[in-house]
């Protein structure tokens, strides 16, 4: 199958929305450009001009004009609101919580908002999860599942996304490379075609109000940076949506090494040029389907609408062109933490209570009625809190789609042979992405159990304790005194006397010619001199 994300408009030519009044999106829908199905969103390839809407078909719902022709000036002024003046009155107006510009397609009216001091407690909550993020992605990835499902702080959100997808890692590991990219000429098939689409990204939103302004420039580097990181699959039109949604959270290089990660990690395939990785997914979700709403399924399979006709820009541009922005954001968090299964268990939901019930039934009785319903959603499934309250109980698991696809596969095997493109192995969530490329781990430092003293040395080291000083100078003393009584006696020597006071005991030494007690000739000369008398003992006369 033909990609319709990869024709080119041609330079010179006309849409064919400026013959007339430009198509509005539907204003229960935030996004800027609505749902054209699988064939209506014109993409890139070389020599094919604007292509014309098939029967039933609705058009682009951004107010978009590629006319090069004499009229240029007022489709130009229809396409965008990228004037220098309406740039410099772009201070005046008011602009939402999200960025956009209030009382415009893509702002919302009244929002849930969460209480200033639930959301304080969040923060503080998701700081200590990234300040220990191997941590809490090791030991209790479940509690981080939960806090995604109820919100990420929107303070916290870019980071957090960071870390989740592994595009953390990713610039960890490729320090200086976007530069690189940045700084070489890209190539000028796909340069050009980039250069006609940026407008189209929610030209509503402040980033992107203005042509040329520095939204649509980092949203340039970051296309034409991928188109370089991955030459063999070049630029598709719905990264385009994707980069942009980064861009509103974080910086270029970390918003392109994020875009690298879903276009590996989470859906591996899905902007290569022959859609061989959404047909299959396109089927595995009509599979699911059954399971979920056997009324929806088998009204779909009696209309024989194609999966591809309703859910290729859902799953290609991940809702972000067809949610409100509040459930844009949530579906994300969930989608970033869990992987894919998020993409199909909102597409499960969107199906089961846009076509669910007999009565819903009733009023499409026609392939044009079906694609319709599909395309204008009703508001009340779109609103956050019951979307994400519905997503979160589907029961769909990785283990289903796997499964599915597995047999998807084998019937793709048997009636159109071996796949073409070979794209890596999806990846669910970011417990399997960090577990396939876990990040850089700092080296370990000695940290000892057990704190000793300074003056205590370790066990098993010969040096000694170092007393105190009133101790060490009792034991100098000690040791001086030992010192003069364990010298080695002197030939002939009867006994060594200690000094008086010594706590020591007076050693008695046998001499070698034994005589009179207290006799020592070595000592006193000859024999018969005696020596002093010791204090308290009485003197000895002479014979």
């Amino acid at each position: 199958m033909r990609n319709p994300w990869r024709k080119p408009w041609a330079s010179g030519s006309r849409s064919a929305v400026g013959d007339r009044p430009p198509l509005r999106a539907n204003p229960e829908r935030p996004e800027l450009v609505q749902a054209a199905g699988a064939a209506g969103m014109a993409k890139s390839n070389g020599e094919n001009g604007p292509r014309a809407p098939a029967a039933g078909e609705s058009l682009s719902g951004t107010r978009e004009s590629l006319a090069q022709g004499p009229d240029a000036a007022t489709t130009d002024e229809l396409s965008s609101l990228g004037s220098d003046s309406e740039a410099n009155g772009f201070a005046e107006r008011r602009i939402d919580k999200f960025g956009f510009i209030v009382g415009s397609q893509g702002a919302e009216g009244a929002l849930e908002e969460v209480p200033l001091e639930v959301l304080r407690q969040r923060e503080s909550k998701w700081l200590d999860m990234l300040n220990n993020w191997d941590k809490w992605m090791a030991k209790k990835h479940k509690k981080i599942r939960l806090r995604c499902q109820k919100g990420i702080p929107p303070s916290l959100r870019g980071r957090a996304w960071q870390y989740l997808s592994g595009g953390k890692v990713k610039l960890q590991q490729n320090p200086g490379k976007f530069d690189e990219l940045d700084m070489s000429p890209g190539d000028p098939k796909w340069l050009d075609v980039i250069e006609r689409d940026l407008h189209r990204q929610f030209p509503f939103h402040e980033m992107f109000v203005s042509r040329g302004g520095h939204g649509q420039q980092d949203l340039f580097r970051v296309l034409k940076a991928y188109t370089l990181y991955r030459p063999e699959e070049g630029y598709c039109q719905a990264q385009a949506p994707i980069a942009a949604v980064l861009l509103m959270h974080m910086p270029a290089e970390q918003a392109f090494w994020c875009l690298v990660q879903i276009c590996e990690k989470y859906l591996p395939g899905y902007y290569s040029e022959k859609l061989e990785a959404i047909q299959l997914d396109g089927e595995i979700l009509f599979s699911l389907l059954q399971k979920v709403s056997p009324v929806a399924h088998k009204h779909l399979s009696r209309q024989k609408i194609d999966p591809l006709l309703y859910m290729t820009e859902w799953f290609m541009c991940a809702f972000s062109r067809t949610l409100p922005w509040s459930s844009v954001l949530r579906v994300w968090d969930m989608f970033f933490c869990e992987g894919v299964k998020i993409i199909f268990r909102v597409g499960l939901v969107l199906l089961k209570h846009a076509l669910g019930s007999p009565e819903k039934v009733k009023a499409c009785q026609g392939q044009y009625e079906t694609i319709e319903r599909l395309r204008s959603l009703s508001p009340k499934i779109m609103r956050e809190a019951f979307l994400v309250q519905e997503v979160v109980e589907l029961p769909v698991t990785e283990r289903q789609i796997e499964r599915e696809h597995l047999i998807q596969l084998r019937r793709w095997q048997e009636t159109r042979g071996e796949l073409q493109c070979c794209s890596p192995p999806r990846l669910h969530g970011a417990k399997a992405i960090l577990d396939a490329e876990p990040g850089p781990r700092p080296a370990l430092q000695p940290s000892p159990s057990i704190r000793l003293p300074p003056d205590v040395p370790l066990p098993g080291s010969k040096a000694k304790p170092k007393p105190p000083k009133q101790a060490q100078k009792e034991q100098r003393k000690q040791m001086k005194a030992r010192g003069q009584l364990e010298k080695p006696p002197a030939p002939n020597q009867a006994m060594v006397v200690a000094a008086a006071g010594d706590a020591c005991p007076p050693q008695h030494v046998p001499p070698k010619d034994s005589g009179p007690r207290g006799l020592s000739p070595s000592r006193f000369g000859s024999p018969g001199l005696s020596p002093p008398p010791l204090p308290g003992e009485p003197d000895i006369p002479r014979e």
